[in-house]
């Protein structure tokens, strides 16, 4: 299906400011959120995409100018859907400027407390690539300090040898309840168990490396794989390679590619951009010339008379899709150099050329 227009998403105008945007992203949130009783899980995080984006001054300069291609939501995929790019929408709503959590667990019991799974923590990275590499793609290997199951214990927080038993603060259930003074007088509150985590059980004996957390950090090789057209500013999530927690899944990583600029060459979408310098004879006889691309140099045909300023296409010499597909284009414009040093007898060709005479032209 294709996703909403985001500014329709959040019911605000293409000219709203930054106040407007996150005074509609705060009203629809607290209306949808799926602790909330009533609220919509698939709306609050369609909400929070788009939130996500146009808070971004240039992530919301992109969507206007490309629309969801601009931000990576072209084929409608959301978070989870295998698609290494559905990640441009963010961290899955953390970087709210409010715990939203917080503000539902105190006024409606502390449902998603209860309801959500404990989960590893996110990771964020920033790679830079060249630009040959973001274009053709490339393997590359980064080294990280992770949080990762213990080792010693295999994850289940106790010493070798020795079991776990039911936690006596929460009896085995993973929740305690908790009176809190809010502004609707004191609420009995269901919550995690601070003891044993959510997972009503501890260590006969916590274990001697992790302390009974079940993980520990440790270095990672994580090896990747760009695919070709990634641009700068995209975002890549790979599916459990965050942090780990015990008694849960890992979290994700989170890979924000920069490019660097190149000397030569820029990028518009799946377009190379560069420019080349033709004397002027060579335009106006017509004639070849040797062209810079990604592929190498190129001989690219000068048709006589040609103007400063002429676009030729080089089809299949730009970028493609990192979702697939056939390269773009490679444009080069032409710029015809005017000579500034002039022999007497170069003058006096030209002068004649102007009068209509004949001149070395041939015209």
């Amino acid at each position: 299906m294709a996703k909403r227009d985001y500014y329709e998403t959040l019911g605000i105008s293409k000219s709203a400011s930054a106040d407007e945007i996150k005074k509609a992203f705060r009203r629809l949130a607290v209306k949808f959120h799926p602790d909330k009783q009533g609220g919509d899980e698939a709306k609050f995080k369609e909400i929070n995409e788009a939130y996500e984006v146009l808070k971004d001054d240039a992530k919301r300069q992109r969507y206007d100018q490309f629309g969801h291609a601009g931000v990576g939501g072209a084929a409608g995929g959301g978070a989870g859907g295998g698609n290494p790019f559905d990640g441009f929408q963010g961290f899955g709503g953390q970087n709210v400027e409010f715990d939203l959590g917080d503000i539902f667990g105190s006024f409606f019991g502390g449902g998603g407390d209860q309801r959500r799974t404990r989960r590893g923590q996110d990771v964020a990275v920033e790679l830079t690539l060249d630009f040959e590499d973001a274009v053709f793609g490339v393997e590359k290997e980064i080294a990280l300090n992770l949080l990762d199951t213990c080792k010693h214990c295999k994850g289940n927080g106790a010493e070798p040898g020795f079991g776990v038993k039911t936690c006596s603060t929460c009896r085995g259930t993973g929740q305690i309840n908790r009176a809190m003074n809010t502004v609707f007088g004191q609420i009995n509150q269901t919550v995690t168990c601070d003891t044993c985590h959510g997972s009503g059980k501890v260590p006969e004996k916590p274990c001697s490396v992790c302390h009974g957390k079940g993980v520990e950090r440790q270095r990672q090789i994580i090896k990747l794989k760009i695919p070709a057209g990634v641009d700068d500013g995209a975002t890549m999530r790979v599916s459990g390679r965050g942090e780990a927690v015990q008694d849960g899944p890992k979290g994700d990583l989170y890979v924000n590619i920069r490019v660097k600029p190149h000397k030569k060459f820029t990028r518009e979408g799946s377009l190379i951009l560069s420019t080349e310098t033709v004397d002027m004879v060579t335009a106006a006889l017509g004639g070849e010339i040797k062209v810079g691309t990604v592929d190498g140099e190129l001989t690219m045909k000068i048709p006589a008379g040609t103007q400063s300023g002429t676009d030729f296409k080089l089809p299949g010499h730009g970028v493609a899709s990192p979702r697939g597909g056939s390269r773009g284009a490679h444009i080069v414009t032409v710029h015809v150099a005017t000579p500034t040093k002039l022999t007497k007898r170069q003058k006096e060709l030209l002068q004649e050329f102007g009068h209509g005479k004949k001149s070395f032209l041939g015209l």
